[in-house]
């Protein structure tokens, strides 16, 4: 009220002199009242001495227009009392660039996202004790000051949501608690209210983010406190202020946490660290990743938000801090796993509390962030009480499951990483690369090129072979090659084009600066990389969408050429193929795989060769397996004017082939076990132990 009585009466209309009474009305909230001048107007002199350096800045220089001061009145009109916390997050996010805000990893949250970590981290257990002994005055007097000592630390703050939502239900809390303790009336609530703002801390390296994130938190204060004076019927509000939020301005993986909040009066670690991933990272990240990680081998894959997880796990060391972070899915996915948590395994003795599974993260802010994330709260001490948050729909509520230990997987099972390997844990047929030409594009042909080749010298043809690549394959498109590993000298005098096509790549080569690439043009006629399978063979793309069902595979004759875009695995039976294009490969996929963006990034060393195909098959379950291997195929070739991308569209799968996939996938879980899965994570949790169970059988 005081304030737009201050503008609706002290400023002109047309906004000339908006910035000189702010500067004014700066200058009296940052003096206290015996310290003001004498002949100070009343009812500038009426405004309270706020303190906390929140109003020492000045506005000098400061041009308005009717325009902006007719806002400044809209907003002064508007009842701000029980405003969200998340529009300070949303604002700051409004007024961030898009590639700047890329390049800082912002992802600002909404309410309902930061409760499912805060609740598992502390609030769920907080609220449980307070259950247990309401009734009990001394040990509710005892857990109340036990509260008023509890420490929090975002070390990526932002504008301070964590904190905020954090210290709000903090203070939810002792509300209730105070109503319990002190159901007469109350003299003076200042010296009942306990819980206070410097409970928190942050560092933010972004300036204007952290300034906001203090000011959110003595604003979140005095929504509380007004919760207070409301039910004990009278005012209280801490003016002048005269403690704050330990805000900090800096890179967080630079500067000594130690300096921040000393590890001894810490209690908990929360937050949603940059998300940047290996390709988005600058020049100044690398660097802060090469500084947390040191030696730590192949760290140079690893998402930014993981230096959080390393320094966080050092910092923790030999205390009971507990830790939890929002974090890309990709850090619970395919190689970040073995090189992230064998770290924090080995060398930290970390283990996961709890953990909410891949869910969709969005925020209030306009043009809001949209990705897939998890949660993981960990600690350097184990816990008998351990949750999974399980997602049906990753844009749906979670249901909670008790497990006795979470992986770095994030399903129930022991703590183990799998790391790439040169050789299958199985007896099965071995996977290699395709072949890469290294030509310049020179032995590569469209159908029209081949037409014109073969036009002109139509002895080429028995060196034409088709080529197969990821996107040909998964597209029904044709490509060739020139493959002439067999040339014969005397045919290559009848083709001077195939011959300057020959002369183009010992060019291309030996003007290389790669030593190794050099060397190859010394064999101009041959591919930079023969894999060639010597039979026929399954193709699998490396890369492919994360929206299809099934790992689309292809079988082949030794006449197809595989190119380096996919795998090839030879001497393959209906068997293999069968198990490969099945549910149950399929999800060892999902967790396994690395990534490109939210694509699958297929190894042979990481997901293959560590992939536990079924034990002792009986006969008639692999006939089973084949026969329905076999079926798949068929009702795939039926659809002739169709490709295989438009057959796996989840959206478009016919419904003939989706039922022989289906079938497949009963025949192949009857290879691994006679009970039914019911679910993808069943699926997962059965092959870690069997995964788990071959590698204790090696190591004997």
């Amino acid at each position: 009220r005081l304030f737009t009585e201050f503008i609706e009466n002290r400023t002109n209309e047309d906004g000339s002199d908006d910035g000189s009474r702010l500067t004014e009305l700066f200058e009296v909230l940052n003096t206290p009242q015996n310290k003001r001048l004498k002949n100070l107007d009343e009812s500038v002199n009426a405004f309270p001495y706020v303190n906390g350096r929140l109003f020492e800045e000045r506005l000098l220089g400061t041009a308005f227009n009717s325009k902006m001061r007719e806002a400044l009145l809209e907003c002064c009109y508007l009842d701000w009392a029980l405003i969200s916390p998340a529009i300070f997050g949303s604002l700051f996010q409004s007024i961030m660039d898009k590639a700047h805000r890329r390049n800082l990893g912002a992802h600002y949250t909404s309410e309902g996202n930061i409760l499912k970590l805060i609740k598992p981290l502390f609030l769920d257990k907080l609220y449980e004790r307070f259950e247990k002994i309401k009734t009990n005055k001394k040990k509710l007097q005892e857990f109340y000051k036990e509260l008023s000592t509890l420490n929090f630390f975002d070390p990526a703050c932002g504008s301070g949501n964590f904190l905020i939502l954090s210290y709000r239900e903090l203070r939810k809390l002792e509300f209730e608690i105070l109503k319990l303790l002190h159901k007469e009336n109350v003299l003076d609530i200042d010296a009942i209210v306990w819980c206070d703002v410097d409970q928190f801390h942050g560092i933010e390296v972004e300036e204007f983010a952290a300034q906001i994130a203090r000011v959110a938190m003595w604003l979140i204060d005095h929504q509380m406190n007004m919760m207070i004076s409301e039910y004990f019927g009278q005012y209280f509000a801490r003016l002048p202020l005269k403690k704050s939020a330990n805000i900090v301005h800096g890179n967080s993986l630079t500067i000594d946490w130690e300096e921040v909040i000393a590890k001894d009066k810490l209690s908990f670690i929360l937050g949603n660290p940059p998300f940047i991933g290996k390709q988005l990272q600058g020049k100044e990240q690398k660097e802060d990743m090469k500084k947390i990680f040191g030696k730590v081998q192949g760290a140079g894959v690893l998402d930014y938000v993981t230096a959080w997880y390393l320094k966080s796990a050092k910092y923790i060391q030999g205390t009971k801090i507990k830790v939890a972070f929002v974090s890309t899915n990709s850090i619970a996915q395919g190689e970040q796993v073995g090189i992230l948590w064998k770290e924090l395994f080995d060398n930290y003795k970390i283990k996961i509390h709890f953990a909410h599974q891949t869910f969709n993260w969005s925020n209030e802010a306009k043009a809001n962030a949209a990705v897939h994330v998890i949660i993981v709260g960990f600690a350097n001490f184990d816990s008998d009480n351990k949750t999974i948050f399980e997602y049906e729909d990753i844009k749906g509520i979670p249901h909670a499951k008790s497990v006795k230990n979470i992986n770095p997987y994030l399903v129930e099972g022991d703590d183990f990483v799998i790391e790439k390997r040169r050789k299958s844990i199985c007896d099965v047929p071995n996977i290699s690369f395709g072949s890469m030409p290294n030509d310049g594009g020179n032995f590569l042909l469209t159908d029209e090129d081949k037409a014109e080749l073969l036009l002109h010298e139509p002895i080429a043809e028995k060196y034409i072979k088709p080529l197969l690549s990821a996107r040909e394959f998964l597209n029904g498109k044709n490509r060739w090659c020139l493959w002439l590993e067999n040339l014969e000298l005397n045919d290559l005098k009848s083709m001077p084009l195939v011959k300057q096509r020959i002369e183009n790549v010992k060019n291309l080569r030996a003007e290389s600066t790669r030593e190794a690439t050099k060397k190859l043009a010394e064999y101009p006629t041959l591919f930079g990389e023969n894999r060639q399978p010597k039979s026929d063979f399954v193709l699998i793309p490396r890369h492919f969408s994360e929206n299809r069902q099934y790992l689309v595979l292809g079988y082949f004759s030794k006449d197809y050429i595989a190119s380096d875009s996919c795998l090839a695995i030879d001497n393959v039976t209906l068997l293999h193929l069968g198990i490969l294009t099945s549910s149950m490969h399929m999800t060892w996929v999902k967790y396994t795989c690395g990534r490109i963006k939210s694509d699958y990034r297929y190894s042979n060393e990481l997901v293959y060769n560590n992939y536990p195909f079924p034990k002792n098959v009986s006969q008639k379950n692999k006939e089973q397996v084949e026969e329905k291997a076999q079926k798949v195929l068929e009702v795939r070739a039926s659809f002739e004017e169709s490709s295989l991308a438009d057959l796996y569209d989840p959206l478009a799968m016919p419904p003939t082939l989706k039922k022989a996939h289906q079938e497949l996938d009963k025949a192949v879980d009857k290879c691994y076990t006679t009970k039914s899965f019911k679910n993808d994570k069943e699926r997962i949790e059965f092959l870690f132990e069997l995964y788990e169970e071959y590698i204790e059988s090696m190591a004997k």
